[in-house]
């Protein structure tokens, strides 16, 4: 049952501007519960030295996006966002209209060549992320706060104009 992805154990990907060349490897896993097993590995390899430069070049233009949540209660819109290791100094906060911006840095700390590292899933560098806030806002009186490495964006809703009733004279 079941069967190959592909006739030949190797795949070669074509290079895209020179930037990485991918081959996918197709490995047998065995007969599990009576079904054949394949697992598609991948690997990376720099095509040339220019195509590692036009990569750093990509990165260092890239923008990391922001993760947040937002809610709302009686009075207020409720934005939080995980942000360790960002000081307050780093983190910009803007409004216009209805739109919520956060911009920020995360710098290391220290320099870790690429060989050393077993994992590197942490992202470094610049990130942002702007949102819409679907009420009508005060832009006035927003307050943030950074604790334990939690943003917290407290945007007061608008006061609602209150409803008048007008008397219509006759002549």
């Amino acid at each position: 049952m079941g069967g190959n992805i592909a006739d030949d154990d190797n795949i070669v990907m074509p290079v895209e501007d020179g930037i990485m060349e991918e081959s996918l490897e197709v490995e047998e896993l065995g007969d599990s519960d009576g079904y054949e097993e394949t697992a598609v590995l991948m690997e990376q390899s720099p095509a040339s030295d220019n195509g590692d430069k036009k990569e750093e070049e990509w990165m260092n233009d890239y923008e990391g996006a922001l993760n947040i949540d937002m809610y709302q209660t009686k009075d207020n819109v409720i934005i939080k966002s995980t942000i360790a290791g960002v000081r307050p100094e780093d983190i910009d906060i803007t409004v216009a209209n209805d739109m919520v911006t956060i911009k920020g840095s995360r710098q290391k700390e220290e320099i870790v060549s690429q060989e050393d590292y077993f994992y590197q899933e942490c992202y470094w560098g610049s990130f942002s992320r702007s949102v819409i806030v679907p009420v009508d806002i005060d832009s006035e009186h927003i307050e943030a706060d950074l604790k334990d490495g939690i943003l917290t964006i407290v945007v007061p809703k608008a006061a609602k104009a209150k409803t008048k009733k007008v008397k219509v004279k006759g002549l």
